[in-house]
């Protein structure tokens, strides 16, 4: 099987959909099924998968400024797909598989990930000319794709609904957390604990970026209902990317820590951010929405209990491992928040449950699920 990987979502450090396309496309290469890999970088071909060594500063700042330039989004909505187009001639007997929604013009098949559908349904969370340009490339993806592959069940029902596209044609291939999130004991996490000032076990994690659709003013509302001792014992760590519309938010943090019980710890190095999982008393994620919440499962693998909201994807990957309510329940939240801090007899369950639980996902079981979907597509299904 010849197969065209488009790693232009990876990028260091690695999150999200980064992440997703790194541990796919390294197991790909090691694929038998796969004869021919190609590695492709939005409009040229890569000898080897991108490193960390591999991306310079000033090809971030450009990345960003584009994301945050209204005319230069639109230049580059109008370029790319031209450039794309001339770098994809006679790869037909191809697949191509886009792993973050955008599919160009290829005379071949084609398969893309939906991770989920924010900028159709939270595109009041993006910025207007952001979700304009998402809402015009993904409605080109279906219209090109042969075959779509989402992170959860909810999101390909979600898809299939609100698309009316075919749901044989949609897969849902789960994600996993990577290798080094596992439980540690307090000397392996002292040290770099200690550099952000906090203790093995001493404190609550949110992991995510730092924007409305995340529901970070109500956890800080829960949070901020709890007995004032035990926010002080166990204070609020939050960390993750600025998001858009995110002032609001941070000024709520910078509030609660001039009371002792909240603080921001910007946006955490690849090789901190494991032992910062592992060392939390409690792991805590409140969002409205997700197309799958790998935060979760990265916080259920380093034996850390887990609270969380009851919303779009997030069952599916918490399983009955997580303290679950509404998003929008305040005292709900705080409850479980409470419990979860205090309650010895459940964190010791929900530890040995949310480990065996996020033992069942795995990034080789992923690959599989995807070589099955280019089999698929391969024999015209």
């Amino acid at each position: 099987m010849k197969l065209i990987l488009s790693v232009e979502p990876i990028r260091f450090p690695l999150t999200g959909i980064g992440r997703y396309t790194y541990e796919l496309a390294s197991r790909l290469q090691k694929s038998s099924e796969i004869t021919d890999l190609q590695l492709f970088a939005g409009r040229r071909f890569l000898p080897g998968l991108p490193q960390p060594s591999d991306q310079s500063d000033a090809v971030h700042g450009l990345k960003r400024f584009v994301q945050k330039n209204a005319l230069a989004v639109e230049a580059y909505r109008r370029l790319m797909p031209f450039l794309r187009k001339r770098a994809l001639q006679g790869y037909e007997e191809f697949i191509y598989h886009s792993p973050n929604y955008y599919l160009p013009p290829f005379a071949g098949r084609s398969v893309a990930t939906f991770h989920d559908l924010s900028p159709f349904t939270w595109a009041h969370c993006h910025a207007p000319q952001i979700a304009r340009y998402l809402q015009k490339e993904l409605m080109l993806t279906l219209e090109r794709a042969d075959a779509l592959i989402t992170d959860s069940h909810y999101t390909r029902k979600e898809l299939a609904d609100y698309f009316a596209w075919p749901i044989e044609r949609i897969h849902a291939v789960p994600l996993a957390s990577s290798p080094e999130f596992y439980p540690r004991s307090p000397e392996m996490l002292r040290e770099t604990l200690a550099r952000h000032g906090l203790e093995p076990g001493g404190y609550s994690l949110f992991v995510g970026t730092i924007e409305p659709r995340k529901n970070i003013e109500t956890l800080l509302d829960a949070y901020g209902r709890l007995p004032l001792a035990l926010r002080q014992r166990w204070p609020l760590m939050l960390t993750g990317y600025h998001g858009w519309r995110s002032e609001a938010i941070h000024a709520r943090i910078a509030q609660a820590q001039q009371q002792g019980w909240a603080r921001y710890l910007g946006f955490a190095a690849a090789q901190d951010l494991p032992l910062l999982f592992a060392g939390a008393r409690l792991f805590a994620f409140p969002s409205h929405y997700e197309g799958f919440g790998l935060p979760v499962l990265e916080a259920m693998s380093s034996g850390v209990p887990v609270v969380c909201s009851n919303s779009s994807s997030l069952p599916e990957v918490a399983g009955q491992a997580a303290l679950m309510c509404a998003p929008d329940d305040v005292d709900g939240l705080t409850a479980l928040l409470q419990r979860g801090l205090e309650d010895q007899a459940w964190r010791a369950a929900a530890v040995e449950q949310g480990l065996r639980h996020a033992g069942g996902f795995s990034w080789e079981r992923c690959t599989q699920a995807t070589l099955e979907v280019y089999r698929k597509v391969r024999e015209g299904q």
